[in-house]
């Protein structure tokens, strides 16, 4: 049974969303919050796997929350999915750097919400793909980083595979790319993030960006229905 904490200042749409990640009997929603401090204080109480947390609360924003969270060495097993009616690009980013494990828009439809959950709740990243390629194409519009330094640890495989996740592309289709079994694929991930410290998918995407690794071409060519890696 995978515990949800719900944290939004709407009650109305935490009982929504308590009907609706609830349905399919392996999902319990274990404790709810209305502000971003009553977040942070269930989670270490209730040490859920996932968080539903939403951005714009009073007390401490979802952004904040997260950040808090992910930064307790206590709560370590606690994955947050940011979950929001506004899909500017700053709170894309401001997730991501706060160690969020996911963001999806609040007009998911309910299945892909109730598999977001088991998703993050796996340890697996999740980007929704309109999401994806936001953020893809903002960070190629930016100059690429003058320091590129953390390119330098990987071998040229392992930039050819940052350079598939950086492109939004899935497990498969990099084991598909490169000529790998998808179980390569997934150890070269692993060893990326293990290489990079970097917490998530989420976090590779914008480093494979931010170094020039990938560019404005590769986001235009991005996979349009990219999903999180399986």
């Amino acid at each position: 049974m995978i515990g949800v904490v719900l944290a939004d200042d709407q009650e109305l749409l935490r009982a929504g969303l308590r009907a609706l990640v609830e349905r399919d009997g392996d999902i319990a929603v274990v404790g709810e919050a209305a502000t971003g401090r009553q977040a942070v204080a269930r989670v270490r109480e209730l040490h859920p796997d996932v968080v539903l947390m939403d951005v714009r609360m009073p007390d401490l924003d979802g952004i904040e929350a997260t950040r808090a969270i992910v930064d307790d060495a206590a709560l370590a097993g606690t994955a947050v999915l940011v979950l929001t009616t506004f899909d500017e690009d700053e709170n894309v980013f401001a997730a991501i750097r706060a160690g969020a494990a996911g963001f999806l828009l609040k007009d998911v439809a309910p299945d892909e919400l109730r598999q977001a959950v088991r998703t993050v709740a796996a340890g697996e990243a999740l980007l929704d793909p309109a999401v994806t390629r936001r953020v893809m194409r903002a960070a190629a519009a930016r100059p690429p980083a003058a320091d590129t330094a953390p390119l330098g640890v990987l071998t040229d495989r392992e930039r050819e595979v940052l350079r598939e996740i950086g492109s939004g592309r899935s497990n498969q289709e990099i084991a598909d790319r490169l000529h790998l079994s998808p179980a390569t694929a997934r150890t070269y991930v692993s060893r990326l993030l293990t290489k990079l410290a970097a917490r998530d998918r989420s976090q590779l995407v914008v480093l494979a960006h931010r170094t020039g690794l990938v560019g404005a071409s590769a986001a235009d060519d991005a996979p349009p229905g990219s999903r999180p890696a399986r």
